[in-house]
């Protein structure tokens, strides 16, 4: 008895506890016999000679016999607890282990995720789908029409919840095997690892052990192997544990993900039944025999699938169907949202308190356009397109710098390889064409004819002309089938504008310009002539070299050297072809520029707007259904293109089964650089050149970005530069080390932020325009180090318009103390009073180069004003200081008067007359005033004209010159032309 609990504690398993009734004993003892302790039949005849008894049975496993009375029923260690007690002992470490390691690998989340901060985990922002219980029944009828009303509600069936997969079914018979089956996108994947996560978690008691296996690394795996082979080869903290699955009690779940992967057969002549898990068979029989409860009886089984792939399972094995929905609730859309955003750090580390407002204004925002029920709404019908909808808006929003890998072709690329990476449409076609290469062949030349005909919505009849017209043999029709069944909603969903009910959109607007640009750049737009020529060189040029060797040989033989002058002939059209085929990387570089300089274009937003609109919609009120709707925009189509082109993106859809070779790139670059340079060197709109720059930074193409930028003259005047967009114009402008001429920033939006982003390219600039983009002291404080800057090329700096105040003109005041580029300075309407305005005249003195300083419309006294054209009058090139529209008295008039009577070179600027002269810069001062006017507190421009048309009425009657009286009718004409126009409010 003493070796049977030594040997126990060694070995967890290969225990028998036998009953044996011993004479002069009263009641029954359970007797413990370790059967590990006399292998094979020598531990039998050991056991027949202790109990006295002819036969025996020992099973594989761990067998208990035990026997008692009911004085022995209260005995602290009763079998149940027994057992219980040897699993702890034996398994609990080993499930520990397993769990950990489960954990580690289901909570890890891919590059994409990264994104969004270092707190982002699957337990912080998962939202679980809807999940409808079916039948094979529901499954198999045809489905209904494809209509919004469809998608987002289904009152008809049960909603059912994860937790309740496993529950008895409605005849009360305990359920072993779910199949879980959706479309593409609906969450199947994400679902699988929440479920994992939380069993690990201790989240799923109702499971004390948790095997998941891919179907894709099953398919891939042709030996035959076992299942405690296959399941410790994976998992091997497991391999104490699964010898003694079949007899232990512990309750196992089986995890099959993507069953489509697998071709499975039921028929017993198919596969051959097999009830032992140390028997090597398929893989593909493995999973057979325990969805037949062959293997492991008692295990519970979930599998997940596509629609196409439920059938492959026969209904007699299935205990339960049920169907993943999607958030086919716009609640469950609204919370996934307001997860996803509101994530500590997503927003990058500066300003959390103004970032968090900014999480919350855009959850908001996107809240209210769901409400409405608008195409976003279907559109987030699938988990996967509310996670695009995130990035995007992360993108958009929370971009501080891009790094090279981060572009929208990036975002969309990245978003597919989540959704297709690895995908075969149909296992079971011999073709195994990749089921993304397939979408480019068949939606995107849907999305490329809708680009070409500006049109979004389609017609069963365009859907049936790219998709059926080609259908000619039975695998292609097959092929359609699944497609229909499994990726069709992913693309195109129905219409929600009324009256196009029956017509189908892309679900993201901006899918169509990427499956589009995708088409033509894997080059399926072809003519029939064009495929069958490629088809042809193909086989010729194989064919004729190797004929052109064996021919070669035989006519040094024999007279046959005519031959070879044949085959050389073969050889020529190949090359004769490859130069033809030369000519589509033309024409895709000539679609590209033709679609990216649109003149109908130019004037609508730029696309980063456009897209950020489709997202968030339009603020105010909603279009009459009959007004009649813009054109449809497709900048992004061209954009798409040079973005695909890029290194990184090719590699990404080289995984996808869409191959674009590197010499093909370059052939399209190199085409693009007659067409697209050209063109873009051209004078562009802001928004246009927004786009422009844009599609460069897309491109990712740094030899080609520096010959395409233009460095004359960058005009963004009043495009919104978010911090992607400085962000983008830093990357693009980074390419080359040239001195731009102008960059003109006006009402952009920008702050000390955007500055810092732009400091090299800011450095770099002749004239810089940052007027009317409420510039403070926090963004003087930049411009300050910008001018301190040794590299600074800055002459020509205009801050009109801009709250500068008294702080920010001392900083100003001590970069020009500091500097040696800057030759004019606008600080027009800066709010600056004498202080700043004293600041400025104590550090003038020590600049040797501005020549041009305007200080109009700051509240200057005749004292500031004064000390500031004393210290001009003595500065070496200050030639014009700008005083007007200021609180200058008559004395002070006359003051800054006889010191411009007085002065050495400088002009000051003050008022439209000049002694009793009309001032030379009279109408430089009126345009000035007329320019601003939008900007300007219009009571005190009235106040100022008028006082201006009295100095003008007093100058004119002190002279008796009438050239000179001629010109002072002049001005004041206009003068009052300007004042009747800003009373009637035309102005």
């Amino acid at each position: 008895m003493s070796r049977a609990m030594q040997c126990q504690g060694c070995l967890p398993w290969g225990w028998a506890r036998l009953p044996r009734s011993l004479a002069g004993t009263r009641g029954t003892r359970s007797v413990s016999v370790c059967a590990a302790a006399v292998p094979g039949g020598a531990g039998r005849r050991f056991l027949r000679r202790i109990l006295g008894t002819s036969s025996i049975s020992l099973p594989r496993g761990c067998v208990r016999y035990q026997g008692g009375s009911q004085e022995n029923s209260a005995q602290p260690s009763s079998p149940r607890h027994g057992q219980s007690q040897l699993r702890s002992v034996a398994f609990s470490g080993a499930i520990k282990k397993h769990q950990k390691s489960l954990s580690a690998w289901f909570s890890h989340q891919p590059n994409e995720e990264r994104q969004f901060g270092p707190s982002f985990s699957l337990d912080a922002v998962h939202v679980d789908p809807v999940i409808r219980e079916s039948s094979l029944e529901e499954i198999l009828k045809p489905s209904p029409d494809l209509t919004i009303q469809n998608q987002l509600q289904q009152p008809s069936r049960k909603v059912i919840s994860l937790q309740s997969l496993f529950d008895v079914d409605a005849c009360g018979r305990q359920v072993k095997n779910v199949v879980l089956y959706g479309t593409v996108g609906t969450g199947k994947s994400t679902l699988i690892k929440k479920m994992v996560v939380d069993w690990c978690h201790g989240r799923l008691p109702r499971f004390q052990l948790v095997i998941p296996f891919s179907c894709e690394d099953l398919s891939h795996s042709h030996a035959h192997v076992s299942l405690r082979r296959l399941v410790t080869k994976k998992y091997q903290h497991l391999r104490d544990v699964v010898p003694v699955l079949e007899a232990s009690n512990l309750s196992v779940l089986f995890i099959l993900n993507g069953l489509e992967r697998l071709n499975l057969d039921f028929r017993l002549a198919g596969t051959e039944l097999c009830c032992d898990p140390n028997e090597p068979v398929p893989p593909s029989a493995i999973v057979v025999n325990l969805l037949r409860k062959y293997l492991l009886p008692e295990a519970s089984i979930i599998v997940t699938t596509r629609p196409s792939a439920v059938r492959r399972i026969p209904g007699k094995y299935v205990g339960r169907y049920a169907e993943i929905c999607g958030f086919s609730d716009t609640n469950l859309q609204k919370l996934y949202f307001q997860m996803r955003l509101s994530q500590p750090g997503c927003s990058g580390e500066e300003s959390q308190e103004r970032h968090s407002a900014e999480q919350e204004n855009l959850v908001e925002m996107l809240s209210r356009n769901l409400e409405r029920h608008n195409q976003i709404t279907a559109a987030c019908f699938l988990p996967s397109y509310c996670w695009l909808v995130c990035t995007t808006l992360h993108f958009l929003y929370f971009t501080r710098t891009v790094p090279p890998s981060q572009t929208l072709t990036g975002i969309y690329t990245s978003f597919l390889r989540l959704n297709f990476s690895g995908e075969v449409l149909d296992s079971t076609d011999p073709t195994q064409i990749s089921m993304m290469k397939y979408v480019a062949k068949t939606v995107g030349k849907l999305a490329y004819e809708g680009v070409m005909s500006r049109k979004t919505c389609f017609s069963e009849e365009d859907l049936r002309q790219c998709f059926e017209v080609e259908m000619k043999t039975e695998s292609e029709l097959n092929l359609l089938e699944v497609f229909r069944s499994d990726v069709f909603r992913f693309f195109l969903s129905p219409c929600v504008q009324p009256g196009k009910e029956h017509t189908f959109v892309f679900t993201i607007p901006a899918m169509q310009a990427y499956l589009a640009a995708l088409y033509v750049v894997l080059g399926e737009k072809k003519t029939l002539m064009q495929r069958v020529g490629k088809e042809l060189s193909e086989v010729l040029g194989k064919v004729s070299e190797d004929v052109a060797v064996v021919v070669n040989i035989i006519s040094k033989v024999l007279p046959l050297r005519f031959l070879p002058v044949l085959f050389n002939l073969l050889k020529i059209f190949p090359r004769y072809f490859s130069r033809v085929g030369g000519k589509d990387r033309d024409t895709i570089a000539h679609t590209m520029a033709e679609e990216l300089f649109k003149e109908e274009d130019y004037y609508n937003d730029d696309v980063l707007d456009q897209i950020n609109s489709s997202i968030l919609g339009v603020e105010g009120p909603m279009r009459h259904p009959d007004e009649a709707p813009d054109d449809e925009v497709f900048e992004l189509f061209p954009i798409f293109m040079g973005g695909i082109l890029s290194r990184r993106n090719r590699a990404i859809l080289e995984q996808l089964g869409c191959s674009i070779k590197n010499l093909a790139a370059f052939e399209i670059a190199k085409a693009m650089k007659k067409t697209v340079i050209r063109k873009g060197r051209r004078g562009l709109p802001p928004s246009e050149l927004m786009d422009y720059l844009f599609f460069l930074h897309e491109f990712q193409n740094e030899r080609f970005t520096a010959e395409a930028i233009p460095l004359r003259a960058v005009n963004l005047s009043s495009v919104k530069m978010t911090p992607l967009k400085c962000s983008v114009l830093a990357s693009v402008m980074s390419t080359t080390c040239h001195e731009v001429e102008e960059l003109n920033l006006t009402s952009c939006n920008l702050d000390s932020g955007s500055l810092r982003t732009l400091f090299p390219v800011l450095l770099r600039c002749k004239a810089l325009h940052l007027q009317l983009n409420s510039l403070g002291s926090d963004a003087c404080k930049e411009i300050r180090d910008l001018l301190l800057h040794d590299k600074c090329a800055v002459s020509s700096l205009r801050l009109a318009n801009n709250p500068v105040g008294e702080q920010g003109a001392r900083y100003l005041a001590e970069a020009l103390a500091g500097n040696r580029s800057l030759t004019q300075l606008s600080l027009l309407h800066t709010s600056l009073g004498d202080p700043g305005a004293e600041a400025i005249a104590q550090h003038l003195a020590q600049n040797q180069h501005l020549q041009e300083l305007n200080l109009g419309y700051n509240s200057l006294t005749d004292t500031a004003a004064l000390r500031v054209v004393e210290v001009a009058k003595r500065h070496e090139t200050l030639d014009k200081v700008h005083l007007y529209f200021n609180d200058i008295s008559e004395d002070g008039k006359r003051a800054l008067d006889s010191l411009r009577m007085d002065r050495d070179g400088v002009r000051a600027l003050v008022f439209l007359t000049a002694g009793t002269d009309v001032s030379d810069y009279w109408s430089h001062i009126l345009n000035v005033v007329q320019r601003n006017l939008p900007f300007w507190d219009r009571e005190r421009v009235r106040q100022h004209l008028a006082l201006l048309l009295q100095d003008l009425e007093s100058s004119r009657s002190q002279t008796a010159n009438p050239w000179r009286k001629a010109k002072f009718l002049r001005v004041e004409s206009e003068v009052k032309k300007m004042l009747g126009k800003l009373q009637d409010g035309s102005l």
